[in-house]
């Protein structure tokens, strides 16, 4: 497994599009640094910029690596090697390089504007750590979409259509709900419909580590009460935890039944 992951990250490292990807972040980083005198406000704009992209980029990039690598895997299953070996490396190879541009391009300009020297070096640690997650958690989604679709049409669409509904339209379900059933006690289902999704959840953690929990609406209260103590910061990071060992697993069961 660790040569196939080896082969995978050398192999998107040498792509174009890895340089781009990690050249955006840093320029970001740099133009934030310019534009913004507060520190606190560059990391609100990242934050903005990361529960948006990470997971776009994590699901087309996913599902691009699988279908362009497709022969090359099928000439790898030929071989005395485990499926769940080849998946899994190749799973890591694609979700650590995303990562490393992720965390190379943001981390140097602040790093070189002597971010350690200032008290949000730990709200910029957890704004890394969570577009890490995400980046693990949609690169999972997107080959388990591709494994179970052959036509690479329906894969792309499908993977969008996740992407489309956890950014944009699960937002959209949930603050109708809240405001359709408003007479009703809606604090636990607030927080488990937080947890469902990946995004809202990454979003809510950044916010109460920056203490402006107000920005959450008509639930902040109850985040900040739950969220914002220790048993909720780290369940919360067990949830998106959770949200990567299972995608994983599927992979591994999915392509254990595969037949190519």
């Amino acid at each position: 497994m660790l040569k196939i992951l080896k082969y995978s990250f050398y192999d998107l490292f040498r792509s174009r599009w890895s340089y781009v990807y990690f050249f955006f972040y840093l320029l970001l980083g740099v133009t934030l640094l310019f534009l913004n005198n507060d520190l606190s406000n560059a990391v609100i704009t990242l934050m903005n910029v990361i529960i948006i992209l990470v997971p776009l980029i994590g699901t087309i990039f996913g599902v691009m690596y699988y279908y362009n690598s497709r022969e090359f895997t099928e000439l790898l299953l030929a071989q005395p090697v485990k499926r769940s070996s080849v998946f899994l490396g190749q799973y890591l190879g694609v979700a650590v390089s995303l990562s490393m541009s992720l965390v190379l391009g943001l981390g140097l300009p602040f790093v070189l504007y002597g971010l350690f020297q200032s008290a949000v070096i730990w709200n910029f640690i957890s704004l890394l750590v969570t577009g890490v997650l995400l980046t693990f958690i949609f690169t999972a989604l997107a080959f388990n979409i591709a494994l179970s679709n052959e036509n690479k049409i329906k894969g792309f669409g499908y993977a969008i259509l996740l992407w489309l509904f956890l950014a944009v339209v699960y937002d959209g379900i949930f603050l109708l709900s809240l405001v359709y059933f408003q007479d009703y006690p809606l604090d636990k289902f607030s927080l488990i419909a937080s947890m469902l999704n990946p995004i809202d959840l990454s979003r809510i953690l950044i916010l109460l580590k920056l203490d402006i929990s107000a920005l959450l609406g008509y639930t902040g209260a109850v985040f900040k009460q739950f969220f914002g103590t220790y048993l909720g910061a780290l369940t919360s990071f067990g949830m998106l935890i959770l949200w990567v060992l299972l995608p994983v697993f599927r992979i591994l069961k999915v392509s254990s039944k595969k037949d190519f």
